[in-house]
């Protein structure tokens, strides 16, 4: 690369000069030149070597092109860079894979040998055929047509009897607050703002620093601003409100002090009528921003200007993980991020998501973590399906499976594919910086290429398991259905400036996500406790609150929330007296 960094250098002051003679590139090896650059650079196709002259101007394009893909990919390196270091710098050394490779394939359950392995996901995956085959017959859900699979929608299950009538009472009987209100209830409940204080590290200089922790707190986490808060709240400046921000709280403050609340939220007893715990959902909302802002871009679904609030949330209803995104970067690569939260007690190993998580990359790496990812899936059947072998056949789904997998190729690269896993289980580098590099410019990348082959073979168990089980797809779609709910319910928070984040300072964007996802989690955590009160006095007075009753309900409950605060008369304020004509 380096050798023809400098022809484009010794080139690129000679305006005129259109072409690159062979003399300059001859003893180059431009082997790496795709045959689609080849024609356009020498006007036909074969080896540019081969060429007596090549464009000069497409010549430079080409190799930036190419420099970028590469640097995408991890190909290729900048020393010293952030974004574009050696990501292989971060993964374990090989000594280290070598001690702890054996222990982690038996906590995961996966063979570490490549033979072994590949058995093992044969093994799986022809067990998901044989079952969806011999189900068919009774699956009224699904049928092949003309060789293309039809998977009819599921039918909404009927209401609990009395549903409504629990939830009015609910609502009735939960006592109108404001969410400062919930703050400051939350803080008496288990003192959230403990994890709030100087950057510096010494004691709090502040007169009542618990109140104007909680202000502050309200104010980024509703989007109010401090000019807006200060003129609601006559005991704090927005100067104030702006330096306990900038100095006494940080995203890593925050984020500890919602893991403290997560960890509490799990004893609540209720939960275990919603869920288990085991199981996410991750999906991404907009979050509009002004125009004329680095990360803002416009988005093509939503049709505004903004960025992606990333959130997973748990089957608890309790949100687990968040990030502020751009709009052009792919959600799928931050799915995983989740596990390097290791201080919260809810561990998910289930991951549901949207159409974003079903890239083979993703399920390849999910296998190797221990962790089973369920998207819910739409253009599924525009899908390839894979035999784990030429030679199986499948009686009533055999038109289904349209390619085969390369087993060789993950076998040879099975001991660096778990070297990856290794290191993101270790803490050594995050799962986002990983799929970043193995994205579809990788293709080159032979890593790249494993890790879609193993994607392959899983995601078609996967899917073999979603068309022919019924409650997978229930259960799927009520999990990203829970999700959706949250991204209206941290919307209805974010009534400030008219939902729309008025800071162009990325640092301040990214921490108002998570001042958004405290105040949702406080919100959650005291909806949750006067549910099961109000739940367990209505029980008492003999109304029937059963089991399909109480997983119907959900803790994402506003209409006893006063957002805007509460307004009275002043009538000792002086009028002026009223006169028309007035001089100007």
């Amino acid at each position: 690369m380096e050798d023809v960094i400098n022809i484009i250098k010794k080139n690129r002051k000679s305006a005129r000069l259109e072409k690159i003679l062979k003399e300059e590139f001859k003893n180059i090896d431009l082997s790496w030149i795709s045959e689609k650059w080849t024609k356009l650079l020498t006007g036909h196709t074969g080896k540019v070597n081969n060429n007596e002259s090549i464009n000069r101007r497409h010549f430079e394009v080409c190799v930036f092109y190419e420099m970028m893909q590469d640097l995408k990919s991890g190909d290729l390196c900048i020393k010293g860079s952030d974004k574009y270091s050696d990501y292989r710098e971060q993964l374990i050394s090989l000594e280290e894979y070598d001690q702890e490779i054996k222990t982690y394939g038996e906590q995961v359950g996966i063979p570490i040998t490549g033979v072994d392995f590949i058995e093992h996901v044969k093994t799986l995956l022809n067990t998901a055929a044989n079952n969806t085959s011999k189900s068919f017959p009774s699956n009224q859900y699904l049928r092949i047509q003309k060789g293309e699979p039809i998977l009819t929608r599921l039918k909404k299950k009927e209401e609990p009897k009395d549903l409504n009538l629990i939830k009015s009472l609910l609502e009735d009987r939960m006592k109108q607050v404001s969410i400062l209100d919930i703050l400051y209830t939350s803080q008496q409940w288990y003192n959230w703002t403990k994890f709030f204080g100087p950057l510096s590290g010494f004691d709090s200089k502040l007169d009542d620093p618990v109140e104007r922790y909680l202000t502050t707190v309200f104010c980024y986490g509703c989007n109010l601003g401090p000019s807006q808060t200060a003129n609601s709240l006559d005991t704090i400046t927005r100067k104030q409100v702006s330096y306990i921000n900038q100095w006494h709280i940080s995203s890593d403050k925050i984020d500890n002090t919602t893991n403290h609340i997560i960890n509490l939220y799990k004893k609540f007893s209720i939960l275990k009528y919603w869920g288990t715990g085991e199981r996410v959902a991750a999906d991404g909302t907009i979050w509009e921003i002004f125009e004329r802002n680095i990360l803002s871009e416009r988005h093509i679904r939503y049709g505004v200007n903004g960025a992606i609030g990333y959130y997973h949330i748990s089957d608890l209803y309790i949100a687990l993980f968040s990030k502020f995104i751009p709009c052009g970067v792919w959600e799928g690569v931050y799915i995983l991020d989740l596990l390097m939260n290791e201080n919260v007690d809810i561990n998910p190993h289930i991951i549901h998501s949207d159409t974003q998580g079903q890239n083979e990359t993703i399920f390849g790496l999910c296998f190797l973590l221990g962790i089973e990812l369920m998207p819910r899936i739409r253009n599924w059947k525009h899908l390839k399906s894979y035999k784990p072998d030429k030679t199986n056949t499948y009686e009533n789904i055999d038109d289904l499976f349209t390619e085969n997998i390369d087993w060789e190729l993950i076998k040879t690269y099975l001991p660096d594919m778990l070297r990856v896993a290794l290191s993101i289980k270790m803490g050594r580098i995050t799962p986002s910086t990983i799929l970043r590099k193995l994205g579809s410019y990788s293709r080159k990348n032979k890593l790249y290429q494993a890790f879609s082959e193993l994607g392959k073979a899983v995601r078609t168990g996967f899917l073999l398991r979603y068309i022919s089980d019924i409650d997978l797809r229930r259960i799927i779609q009520g999990c990203t259905n829970k999700n959706e709910s949250f991204n209206g319910f941290t919307k209805w928070i974010n009534f400030g400036n008219n939902g729309v984040i008025g800071s162009n300072n990325r640092e301040v964007q990214r921490k108002m996500i998570k001042y958004n996802h405290l105040v949702a989690n406080t919100i959650i955590f005291y909806n949750v406790y006067h549910m099961s009160a109000i739940l367990q006095d209505l029980s008492s007075e003999g109304y029937d609150i059963n089991e399909d009753i109480i997983s119907s309900l959900a803790p994402y409950m506003t209409s006893h929330i006063n957002r805007f605060g509460k307004y009275s008369i002043d009538k000792n304020i002086k009028i002026p007296e009223l006169k028309f004509y007035i001089e100007v």
